[in-house]
């Protein structure tokens, strides 16, 4: 049997992540030693004993073997949650294909050299008569900065720092200086930065319905049988999930456990951050991408010292540092924004199930849209799979849904995007006060700028798209960013007659403006909620009743409680259709379900105008409903037909390089690699492959991209694809995508 070394990271709750190094496995230690685990490594000129944790394992020595340490022992008691998250980093770096080192970067809080923030209090250390007497020769001196601080001290037994600089106008020097004699000492005391704001009132305890109650049960009999499984919510929009995941939470913190709580956007924390806080006080936290590293930092290091109980934010929150794991909660589970684009590709409920599966946690995924491959596994019995199928609130009901085709209102003359249906019901509710939300799946002021003379549209010079007119004049790039001031002609021909196509949030705000002048409006898109509390500055007035109809893109219909609003209208409900995505139809649907869902939360009946083209589609007619029933045999059975997940598994594998033709090489020779697999030759199903094909936008900043599909129901014979692709040296650029 040959050697086999660990690479080992050093005191990884210590110090920042550099490097591994590279110690032999002794053969007492290799049936008991894997990716995670804690070990004692002699290290540096002295060999002195230091803690680490094995990163890797490989057959490989990195040097001379002569000169590589043996590995001491295992750390018997050093299984926490470092162990956990680097065996969790190993098994995304198997499963979806980067390196190690990528994987670390991921799961591991980073240690930025933040400097804490600390409390700063003066304290005297005179006697009182010994005071005075500074005091007076002071007065003599004219030193009246100084007189300012016995003063005070002689009034208070202590000063904070910061009122004696700002107030009392000592220098930081002055203060030294005074310390250094012995006159005063200052006191300095950690504090961490908390980005969730204080709230004075406290959450009622709200009585859960029958279904609601038999959820919970069914979890907490689990729990404390000590088996805690997957468990699929799956709740119509406003029948109480979130009351079902607190009191799961409940039981889960009694007993002194941690909770992680996954949201899918930032948008969502304004209310569901404050839902929970109300409930379980500085318990709480909470990260999401606009905290200042100074604000991470701190929740992490909260988090690893067991100072929080519950951590809440967007995927990379299921990374955090906890030590005794019970429950994960993924809200909206079927949100894309849980797939991650960078490698390792990841999406954070398989990573989410891997984690509870090696902390002995619970995982509830909750919806009311779950995605096809949960709500499949739930049929099989693979999750356990819970229903509620009424509204909490006794007096709310569904949404009164009309689709209006708008084919028909051209043919009766209105080129209005607006249909008369919706303008109808638009003037009833502002005449009666009430609330509208104005949904399309679109920003900016225009979709695209073309020439009408030639025809030709304005495109990024950097990518194959586009460019995206905004109303303040300039053409822009939603993939790198270039922009370029909009040009009074076309740049092809010289034409005088170049305008804006299509309709975004920019124009939908500008029309109904001047359809409805009176009328109180904000939009909400990606450029309104730049600033760090820009999405709860706009969510909260609107709650607040400061504005009548809302305008915006997908962030305004997820998951969000207004209880003024009962209309909703959907401007463009088949955009998504068109989308080069075998899952459009599915994200076609979620998305109008939420958005209908949104409408009638409160006392009053709610109304939902779905406006299409294209209002026979299933996922349209199934979404007015909200039966997701119907919409899962419809697609379910599409995607068996040709082939794609959860029937298939599919493997997607890109190649990038800002060399053509060394794309279209590669390409190549990852098809021949791929077709070369024994699966056919061994009896199974040969792997069907489709490609290399250019990516949906083949060119990004320069790059070109190229795709290829393998497809095949054994999950393992695609990893083995793509363990020998990754071996391949090519000269472009791989990403993989595992669904």
């Amino acid at each position: 049997m040959g050697e086999l070394f660990a690479n080992v990271i050093v005191d990884i709750s210590h110090e920042r992540v550099d490097r591994p190094f590279q110690y032999r496995v002794p053969e007492r230690l290799r049936e008991r030693i894997s990716a995670g685990s804690p070990v004692l490594i002699p290290f540096g000129a002295g060999n002195r004993l230091r803690k680490g944790y094995v990163v890797e394992l490989t057959d490989r020595a990195e040097f001379d073997p002569a000169r590589i340490k043996e590995l001491s022992d295992l750390d018997e008691n050093g299984y926490n949650a470092a162990s956990q998250l680097i065996s969790l980093a190993w098994w995304m770096k198997e499963r979806y294909g980067s390196t190690m080192n990528q994987a670390l970067k991921t799961v591991l809080p980073v240690r930025e050299k933040i400097r804490p923030m600390e409390k700063k209090t003066i304290r005297s250390c005179l006697t009182e008569k010994e005071r005075k007497e500074q005091l007076v020769l002071a007065e003599k001196k004219h030193y009246r900065a100084r007189v300012r601080l016995f003063s005070a001290l002689t009034d208070m037994e202590e000063v904070p720092y910061e009122l004696a600089v700002r107030q009392l106008k000592l220098t930081p020097a002055a203060l030294k200086s005074m310390e250094e004699k012995g006159w005063i000492r200052v006191e300095r005391e950690s504090v961490y930065r908390n980005p969730v704001k204080q709230q004075k009132e406290k959450e009622q305890k709200i009585l859960l319905n029958g279904e609601q109650r038999k959820a919970v049960d069914a979890f907490c009999r689990d729990y404390r049988a000590g088996h805690p499984g997957i468990y699929l919510l799956h709740g119509i929009t406003g029948s109480g999930k979130t009351e079902v995941y607190m009191e799961m939470m409940e039981e889960v913190l009694r007993d002194g456990k941690q909770v992680i709580v996954l949201i899918p956007e930032i948008a969502l924390t304004y209310q569901t951050v404050m839902r929970f806080y109300r409930r379980f006080g500085q318990r709480v936290s909470v990260i999401n991408s606009r905290l200042s590293k100074g604000e991470r930092y701190d929740q992490f290091e909260r988090a690893r010292k067991g100072e929080i109980q519950v951590m809440i934010g967007p995927r990379s929150a299921l990374f955090t540092p906890f030590e005794h794991l019970g429950l994960i909660v993924i809200d909206e589970e079927q949100e894309g924004a849980y797939k991650s684009e960078l490698a390792p590709r990841y999406h954070a409920r398989e990573a989410a199930a891997r984690r509870a599966e090696m902390a002995g946690a619970g995982l509830v995924l909750g919806s009311a849209t779950p995605s096809l491959e949960s709500y499949s596994r739930a049929i099989k019995g693979e999750y356990r799979l819970l229903t509620l199928t009424e509204r909490a609130k006794k007096d709310s009901r569904l949404a009164e849904t009309e689709i209006v085709d708008l084919r028909e209102e051209l043919k009766a003359g209105n080129r209005s995007i607006f249909s008369r249906k919706l303008q109808e019901l638009m003037d009833d509710r502002l005449k009666k006060g009430e609330q509208i939300m104005l949904f399309i799946n679109r920003r900016g002021y225009s979709s695209f700028v073309s020439c009408r003379s030639c025809g030709e549209a304005l495109k990024c010079p950097h990518c194959d798209v586009s460019l995206t007119y905004h109303r303040s004049g300039m053409l822009k790039c939603h993939y790198c960013g270039y922009e370029i001031p909009m040009p009074d002609r076309c740049p092809s021909c010289g034409s005088p007659y170049i305008a804006g196509f299509g309709t975004g949030t920019q124009k939908i705000e500008e029309m109904t403006r001047q359809l409805f002048p009176q009328a109180r409006i904000l939009r909400m898109d990606a450029d309104t909620t730049g600033g760090k509390e820009g999405h709860e500055e706009i969510l909260s007035a609107f709650y607040q009743g400061e504005a009548d109809i809302l305008v915006g893109t997908q962030m305004i219909v997820k998951g969000h409680d207004f209880p003024r609003v009962t209309l909703v209208g959907v401007l463009a409900a088949d955009i998504s259709l068109h989308a080069p995505d075998y899952a459009c139809g599915e994200r076609t649907f979620q998305i109008l379900t939420q958005a209908a869902g949104r409408a009638g939360r409160g006392n009053a009946a709610g109304n939902v105008v779905i406006q299409t083209y294209m209002p026979e589609h299933y996922s349209i007619q199934a979404a007015a409903r909200q039966d997701y029933e119907e919409f899962y045999e419809k697609e379910m059975a599409y995607r068996r037909m040709l082939h794609y997940p959860p029937a298939l598994g599919l493997l997607v594998i890109q190649a990038a390089s800002p060399k053509e033709e060394e794309v279209i090489r590669a390409g190549e020779k990852m098809r021949r690699m791929a077709e070369e697999d024994p699966a056919g030759r061994s009896g199974e199903k040969a792997p069907e492959i489709t490609g290399p094909l250019e990516a949906p936008v083949y060119k990004v900043n320069d790059i070109y991209r190229k795709i290829l599909y393998i497809k095949h129901e054994n999950y393992d014979i695609l990893l083995r694809i793509r363990k020998k692709i990754e071996e391949l040296e090519l000269p472009v650029m791989l990403s993989f995508d595992l669904q």
